[in-house]
């Protein structure tokens, strides 16, 4: 979906640049990069920096940075088109759990038209946008970092070093502090469901899945609504 909106705005000078936020790094994001064929840089996150350097807590997000290397929009929702997962039809026969998931989803709020309305405007009108925020706009949009989320952010690291270092009991301990003190960041609670050992769940690990904890919140409230 990002190289056909490349395709048609790289002409104009946008560039896009995926980037993928997988502790597994090179083994678990190449086959996505492969499959996408992307003309643009496309690069791995291993030690998941753009949670800790930008607020990404969910995906996919966008981040606009202007020529000068200055942000103009802070991490939004960001979808390049209308994803087809709000359309899929729950098959016959379904699981239960097939049933859930799939009701859930098509929930989702998902402003696609909207993002790419604003983001065609911003390259064809540059720092003259309305969708091009000042430096103060985008500082007051930005997220703020509690001393929770502080702490959030270094159980996170220290429990992807251990499960890179084989301790994954500890790690998991380090994940549930950081799922405890941010439960909003997706992209961390994301991260150690898929690094849950065979024959486990992350509801049993983790107290919560994708599922249990969207209907806590509400599929409607899993991605905030853009302001733009």
């Amino acid at each position: 979906m990002w190289q056909v909106l490349r395709s048609e705005l790289h002409p104009q000078g946008l560039e896009i640049v995926t980037v993928a936020l997988d502790t597994g790094g090179v083994e678990a994001a190449r086959p996505w990069i492969e499959r996408a064929q992307p003309e643009h840089p496309a690069l791995i996150d291993q030690a998941h920096r753009m949670d800790e350097w930008f607020g990404v807590v969910n995906v996919p997000s966008g981040i606009w940075i202007d020529e000068e290397g200055l942000i103009v929009r802070p991490p939004e929702p960001a979808y390049p088109r209308r994803p087809s997962f709000l359309d899929r039809e729950i098959p016959a026969g379904a699981s239960p759990q097939t049933v859930a998931l799939t009701t859930e989803v098509k929930k989702l709020r998902v402003e696609a038209d909207k993002y790419v309305s604003a983001l065609r405007d911003w390259v064809a009108h540059g720092a003259a946008s309305r969708f091009a925020l000042s430096s103060d706009e985008v500082l007051s949009r930005s997220r703020p970092r509690p001393p929770a989320e502080a702490a959030a952010a270094a159980h996170f690291e220290l429990g992807q070093h251990l499960h890179r270092a084989g301790r994954a009991d500890d790690a998991v301990r380090q994940f549930r502090d950081a799922y405890r003190l941010q439960p909003d960041n997706w992209t961390y609670k994301r991260q150690a469901w898929s690094l849950v050992r065979a024959g486990q769940t992350p509801l049993e690990v983790y107290g919560g899945d994708w599922l249990t904890d969207v209907r806590k919140i509400g599929a409607e409230n899993y991605y905030p609504p853009l302001e733009m």
